[in-house]
């Protein structure tokens, strides 16, 4: 709120061209303040106050910025500036940075680094996409089981401004294998001669450099930890995944999650900054296949043309029938992708998911059954627009509707399961998806019904 608070001033002296006073009013403020003024001020004013800015401050202010205005603002600093703030950047936000940019853009901007510097993108970089590997930093505290209380409090004070955090210091031995870590506090209240193998926690569980960054999130979540290590495949520490990195990869699978349940992809940035172009490329894939699945549909109601057409009074209740079915799958499908992420369930759990939906599904079509049977037959003009055999209707809608949303729930509660038993991401057993499939099954569970109720009747 100050950077909004402030903003007229820093414009003003933006217009009077005024660097100096300019320079004095930015540093009064965050970096998070800073961050979002430079959202609001005009393209060509935004490198203006950047190049004001210490190196490490601006460092601090660019990291904080949206992947798209990251880019924007590299493309009106010199080379020189672009330089210094990459080289000054967290090892892990600058290789966010980078991934996100086309290839010849991303090896242009290596080639700025500093050796030492490039060497640690490159490597971070040569990890898979999504891994621990390039959310982790290595830049971290270690101490050494045979140091004391004393000698790591130095050893920290020497390092203290390059790791991200020192709050937890890992212990690993003179090859470089982690054997456990010690937090910072424990240190400061230990005797000076105290040895950290006597504080040592060694109910440590590490990350690999090429698990995938949910795990990380579940491995936060269980130890509660500010930072946990990241291992090679040998067990030497090579890096560290901190508390914000998580808050990146929480909101980034969130987003993911999200957009499949919707039914499409991950836009690649912020909505209004999207290329109406390349929103309708991300849409349009999932639109087809659905519309493709939805095709069924008629092929379905062209088998049963016969039947709707002995029977017009069928066709009323089509859109109630599927609508019903669909809702019911969907619910399923999102309570139960919710549990897997959450970890409350199981592959092995399909079948207590099953029985329980099962019974969930003939509660529920229960209750709508019997709504559509008084609705129908409780209708003013329920002969005139039903018929004369306007019960007969009521109780086959009714039943059919127990049917379908029976198979909806059972078919969207065990459908996240099938996909992740075969390997893929249960968040594409979507809301749409779902319904597209109970919609065609929904009228074959229908007319069944209504072929079996009916027949001699109206059929």
């Amino acid at each position: 709120m100050l950077g909004i608070v402030l903003r007229p001033e820093i414009e003003e002296l933006i217009q009077r061209r005024q660097f100096s006073e300019l320079r004095e009013a930015l540093l009064e403020l965050l970096p998070a303040d800073i961050a979002e003024l430079l959202a609001d001020v005009p393209r060509e004013d935004q490198a203006i106050i950047f190049r004001l800015l210490p190196t490490g401050v601006a460092a601090d202010v660019f990291e904080r910025m949206d992947a798209r205005r990251q880019r924007r603002l590299l493309r009106g600093l010199g080379q020189e500036q672009v330089a210094a703030i990459l080289n000054e950047m967290t090892p892990d936000d600058r290789t966010a940075l980078l991934e996100d940019l086309p290839r010849p853009v991303a090896k242009q901007l290596l080639g700025v680094l500093s050796p030492e510097q490039y060497q640690i993108a490159a490597t971070l970089l040569s990890y898979p996409r999504d891994s621990v590997g390039r959310r982790m930093t290595p830049e971290f505290a270690v101490a050494r089981p045979g140091w004391t209380a004393v000698q790591t409090l130095e050893h920290v004070r020497k390092v203290a401004r390059k790791p991200e955090t020192v709050d937890v210091l890992f212990v690993t031995d003179e090859s470089g294998r982690l054997r456990g870590d010690v937090r910072l506090r424990d240190v400061v209240l230990a005797e000076p001669s105290a040895p950290i193998a006597g504080l040592l926690n060694r109910q440590v569980t590490p990350l690999k450099t090429r698990d995938h960054q949910e795990i990380a999130v579940r491995l936060f979540q269980r130890s509660g930890r500010p930072a946990l290590p990241v291992v090679d495949q040998q067990g030497a520490l090579v890096g560290i995944v901190t508390a914000d990195d998580l808050v990146d990869i929480v909101r980034e699978e969130s987003t993911e999650d999200i957009v499949k349940v919707g039914g499409t992809a991950m836009l690649g940035g912020p909505y209004l900054q999207v290329g109406l172009w390349h929103m309708v490329r991300r849409r349009a894939g999932w639109l087809c296949a659905l519309f493709l699945g939805e095709m069924l549909t008629a092929t379905a109601m062209a088998f049963y043309s016969e039947a709707i057409a002995r029977a017009v009074v069928l066709a009323l209740f089509i859109p109630l029938i599927i609508s019903s079915g669909g809702n019911s799958g969907s619910q399923a499908t999102t309570l139960i992708i919710r549990a897997m992420a959450l970890q409350q369930l199981r592959l092995k759990d399909w079948f207590r998911v099953a029985r329980r939906e099962l019974l969930a599904g003939l509660l529920l079509g229960s209750t709508l059954g019997l709504i559509a049977f008084v609705r129908i037959a409780l209708w003013p003009t329920r002969v005139h627009v039903y018929g004369e055999h306007y019960l007969i209707v009521a109780f086959t809608v009714g039943t059919s509707l127990v049917g379908v949303v029976m198979f909806g729930t059972l078919v969207g509660s065990l459908l996240p399961f099938i996909l992740r038993k075969l390997g893929f991401d249960p968040a594409v057993a979507s809301a749409p998806f779902v319904a597209t499939l109970v919609d065609v099954t929904g009228l074959v569970i229908y007319f069944t019904v209504a072929s079996v109720i009916l027949h001699g009747i109206l059929l």
